[in-house]
């Protein structure tokens, strides 16, 4: 866990410092497994409370979260790969999440905190899919998943308004600095 008193970090100095220890890589495949778990059932919910069935953000909703379930199946893979099962182990960190969440009040709302959020983690994406020196397998996941991550924010900023964008800003802010990421 980063110190949130900390200077922020690019996604690059995280990922080195994460790729250098065993025990913390393996901990953030585990982490990155309930997250791709947790995003999938939230952007279910998210659908299914505000979307109409056969609308285009239903559509759109619908194949991202299985997408994210996709991601899961991956990262599982590289999981079992390293003799674990996948699983998801312990609570969430939801820092990010607490500070972002209570912010939807509608469809473009959520979509609007999805956008933020999934332009945050392509930063860690393309990071981890771009470094040569990544375990092999980790990249190549990493790699299939950076274009549907980016699909991702795409179909979540088309699905949100200027508006909603404007007002989630600030608690997406407040949820990187609490995870210590650079802008």
């Amino acid at each position: 866990m980063h110190d949130a008193t900390a200077a922020p970090r690019s996604s690059a100095a995280w990922w080195a410092e994460t790729k250098a220890d065993p025990a913390r890589l393996l901990a953030w495949l585990f982490a990155q497994y309930r997250g791709e778990v947790t995003a999938a059932q939230r952007i279910a919910r998210l659908r299914d409370a505000h979307a109409t069935p056969g609308s285009r953000a239903y559509r759109l909703l619908t194949a991202i979260a299985g997408q994210e379930r996709d991601h899961a199946e991956w990262v599982g893979a590289l999981l079992q790969a390293r003799g674990h099962a996948p699983a998801v182990v312990g609570p969430a960190e939801a820092r990010y999440w607490r500070a972002t969440l209570p912010g939807i009040d509608d469809l473009e709302t959520g979509c609007a905190v999805g956008a933020h959020a999934e332009a945050m983690r392509l930063a860690r994406i393309e990071a981890i899919a771009g470094d040569t020196t990544a375990p092999a397998d980790i990249r190549a996941v990493f790699a299939r998943i950076l274009p549907q991550e980016r699909f991702h924010e795409r179909a979540f900023r088309s699905l949100a308004t200027p508006a909603s964008l404007a007002a989630t800003r600030g608690a997406h802010e407040l949820g990187r600095a609490v995870l210590g990421l650079e802008a």
